[in-house]
């Protein structure tokens, strides 16, 4: 589309075209208790325009929010704080849907608008309470700004929030220097209303220049340090070190970054991001990202790039094949919401905090895996009738484990899977018991190896056991909730790495080194040395 045409649609989009003819106003209530809630609203007529309600309190809050890509991918809402909302909007039919996250039910309802003031009250019905279980939600990539946040968070009933308050773009640039950063927070967690807080301090390193070169590198994050970090990147290592030494955690974004299997030999990130800032509410759109998908992965790719099914897998075994070369990183989500067109913590990861809600126990809790991350439906994952642990320490020679996973959903369980070693081991699409709603939007649905087929898992060495499933939109496309890994470690018994996704991770850092031969000074290159022969060590063991 040329620079005139996409003109001419933004004001299609934006700009009414006749005089307003009504006042719509609503309030969006909690359907059990009654309370007025903060939520997510759509407004858009029967042309596809957009339209942005404001609050009708003085007291509350609305935050617009207008992104694209390309002409199918757009996000256009407005978050509303707990307060009644009002616009004025010409005649015509309407299509209002409120939305908060992934506990509460959709609402969407047709508004037809003539000559008199119309009134909505708006009812949302919640799912599940995942906070009185025992599990917190958060976003790890966040570039929200600090006015806006809050209200966008309770909007989308989100616990945690890690702004990336510096954000640094040129290599051997310190953060205080970034050329993208927030103005300066104090280090201190922001209570924003119960059980929903932000720590305020965090970094992105996003290299796309490394002097005056445009050569990109890739991005990494450190999130929940106490001091602004001390120096630009490459090399990573001293970054690496003083994120940890201060309790803080290192996410390295997203797996097909051209330096992102160089990071974790060398940084030893505690996070990756399985559900990332390509998995949009709306659209996919970044078909040809990064890095190719390798052969032995064997994903369909078209002549446009890869599909949204595709970029989804290539993260899950690109993950896997870390993992099954000894490299414990946690799952987590990120949205990168003020940049994308996707609302805040619409990938989300939730964390079960064993001892109560605080920033030091969901982020002690996310590093060790008590958790799962999610674009779509809601789990629990049990072993022997327990909440799973990280860890299983094997003292005989074969034991048996057996899964169970509780799914909360909008939308019908289409198919789960459990995984040993990255495999899927068992699964189905059908013995699902429905507790209530049947295959309506709503249901609640629970999975047991009784009632599911989640069948028990006998175990004689090492190993690593996740669950996931995956919801079917009405248009095909699928949301996924995907758990941590659950390590099953057997005394001289080791879990073997896989050759072709050892040989895999070689390649992508040969290859990088070869690209970055001749940019980068001696001192980073010798990190992908590094990188490269642990993967090459790796991969001398490898079965």
């Amino acid at each position: 589309m040329n620079r005139a045409l996409c003109i001419a649609a933004s004001i299609a989009i934006f700009v009414p075209t006749t005089a307003p003819a009504a006042t719509l106003t609503g309030e969006i209530r909690d359907e059990a208790s009654g309370s007025l809630i903060a939520a997510r609203v759509y407004l858009r007529d029967s042309k596809g325009q957009w339209f942005f309600p404001k609050s009708a309190d003085p007291a509350g809050k609305a935050v617009e929010y207008r992104k694209e890509r390309g002409p199918t991918s757009a996000e256009m809402h407005t978050a509303l704080s707990a307060h009644p909302f009002t616009i004025e909007l010409p005649a015509g039919k309407y299509t209002l849907t409120v939305e908060k996250g992934k506990e509460y039910l959709p609402h969407e309802e047709e508004i037809t608008i003539a000559d008199r003031h119309v009134r909505t009250d708006v009812r949302l019905r919640r799912l599940v309470n995942m906070a009185d279980l025992g599990w917190y939600s958060g976003d790890t990539h966040v570039h929200r700004t600090m006015a806006e946040l809050p209200t966008a968070m309770l909007a989308d009933d989100l616990n945690v929030a890690f702004p990336l308050t510096y954000w640094v773009t040129k290599s051997d640039t310190p953060p205080s220097q970034g050329d993208k950063n927030q103005p300066a927070v104090e280090p201190k967690v922001i209570e924003v209303a119960p059980r929903h807080i932000i720590w305020p301090l965090n970094t992105e390193y996003e290299i796309f220049t490394v002097g005056p070169k445009r050569h990109t590198l890739g991005a990494v994050f450190g999130l929940g340090h106490k001091t602004v970090l001390a120096r630009g990147v490459p090399p990573v290592r001293p970054i690496a070190e003083q994120v940890h030494r201060e309790g803080g955690l290192l996410d390295i974004d997203k797996h097909n970054w051209p330096w992102s299997m160089m990071l974790v030999p060398v940084m030893k990130p505690d996070l990756f991001e399985l559900a990332n800032n390509h998995h949009w509410r709306t659209q996919f759109a970044f078909r040809t990202f990064g890095e190719p998908i390798p052969a032995y992965m064997n994903l369909p790719t078209g002549p446009d790039g890869f599909d949204e099914k595709a970029w989804t897998e290539f993260g899950f075994q690109n993950y896997y094949a870390l993992l099954n070369c000894g490299f414990r990183m946690m799952p987590t989500a990120g949205t990168a919401s003020g940049v994308h067109p996707v609302p805040l913590g619409w990938g989300r990861v939730y964390v079960r905090c064993r001892d109560g809600f605080s920033l030091e126990s969901w982020m002690r809790s996310l590093a060790e895996g008590r958790s799962f991350v999610t674009t779509g439906p809601l789990m629990q994952v049990t072993v022997n009738g327990e909440p799973a642990l990280p860890v299983y320490r094997q003292a005989v020679e074969t034991a048996r484990y057996e899964f169970g996973v509780n799914v909360w959903s909008h939308f019908r369980p289409t198919r789960w899977e459990v995984l040993k070693d990255g495999k899927v081991v068992s699964g189905g699409s059908s013995r699902v018991a429905e507790k209530e709603g049947g295959q309506e939007p709503g249901s609640r649905l629970y999975l047991s190896p009784r009632t599911s087929g989640l069948a028990g898992i006998r175990v004689s060495s090492s190993t690593w056991i996740a669950v996931r499933c995956f919801e079917t939109l009405p248009d095909g496309r699928e949301r996924f909730a995907h758990s941590a890994p659950i390590f099953i470690d057997v005394p001289g018994k080791p879990l073997l790495p896989k050759k072709a996704e050892a040989e895999y991770l070689v390649s992508r850092v040969k290859a990088e080194i070869e690209r970055n031969t001749g940019v980068l000074s001696e001192e980073a290159l010798a990190e992908f040395r590094e990188a490269l022969a642990a993967y090459e060590a790796i991969a001398a063991k490898a079965e």
